[in-house]
């Protein structure tokens, strides 16, 4: 039977409310400011960030080791190996790009207001971090990601806001809706899992899940833009290669 089990809604979603408020304050604090913001400055405070999102991704990653049969460290490579793969034959990078590209240029005459709450719907929620952030949160009822995640798009919003205004704080009611289905919904399934800290499936979920993560902060310090969306197949194909590897094992 499905259902929350100790965690309850609240605790399921804290992660995507903590992303609305954040939203909500920089779209107010870019709103005030209207590009008095040195660049310099919002140079380094994103290299800031994109040295941490590399932490926390390294962090979630050595959840891995605690993987022992199939070990995690093989499952994580097959899966990311395979799953890139076949991200990159279904097109799913490009298919995120075109679907931007399309919803800009039908709002890109419509005002400032709904081309801002476009920009900002698809930066805050077209991306792997929104997903597995949202997972994480609805299975485990941690957040580290969406922490992460909050920090990027309050910023992000600060940025947007002086630009296109109040279309950008109206992105946060997307943020909720789809973020916080997609954790409700993880949430159900949390009672199906008898001990998410220690379960091996939850574990190789965040350790895939952090590598990808490690791959965005690279791309926050300009070292290498990797292709990550194209990954997200591996998050399936990790819990898959453990099922598998129970039989063979």
């Amino acid at each position: 039977m499905l259902g929350f089990g100790t965690l309850g809604p609240l605790a399921s979603t804290w992660g995507t409310l903590l992303n609305v408020a954040t939203v909500v304050l920089g779209s107010l604090v870019g709103l005030a400011l209207r590009g008095r913001l040195p660049p310099r400055i919002t140079t380094v405070v994103m290299q800031a960030i994109g040295l941490v999102t590399v932490f926390i991704g390294v962090a979630n990653a050595f959840d891995l080791e605690r993987v022992s049969s199939p070990p995690g460290v093989l499952v994580a490579l097959l899966a990311l190996a395979l799953g890139g793969a076949l991200g990159e034959w279904w097109g799913i990078e490009e298919g995120l790009e075109r679907l931007g590209d399309r919803l800009k240029r039908r709002f890109a005459d419509s005002g400032s207001f709904t081309e801002g709450f476009v920009a900002a719907s698809l930066l805050f929620c077209v991306g792997p971090l929104a997903l597995l952030g949202s997972v994480q949160n609805g299975l485990t009822g941690e957040a580290g990601f969406l922490v992460l995640k909050s920090t990027l798009d309050g910023f992000s919003a600060l940025a947007l806001a002086t630009s296109f205004g109040l279309g950008v704080m109206a992105s946060a009611l997307v943020i909720l809706v789809y973020q916080g289905g997609l954790s409700l919904t993880a949430g159900l399934f949390a009672n199906l899992v008898p001990d998410p800290a220690a379960d091996p499936r939850v574990l190789l979920v965040n350790g895939v899940g952090g590598l990808m993560i490690v791959a965005l902060g690279l791309g926050l310090l300009d070292v290498k833009r990797l292709r990550v969306a194209s990954m997200l197949p591996a998050l399936a194909l990790a819990v898959l290669f453990h099922w598998l590897g129970g039989f063979v094992l």
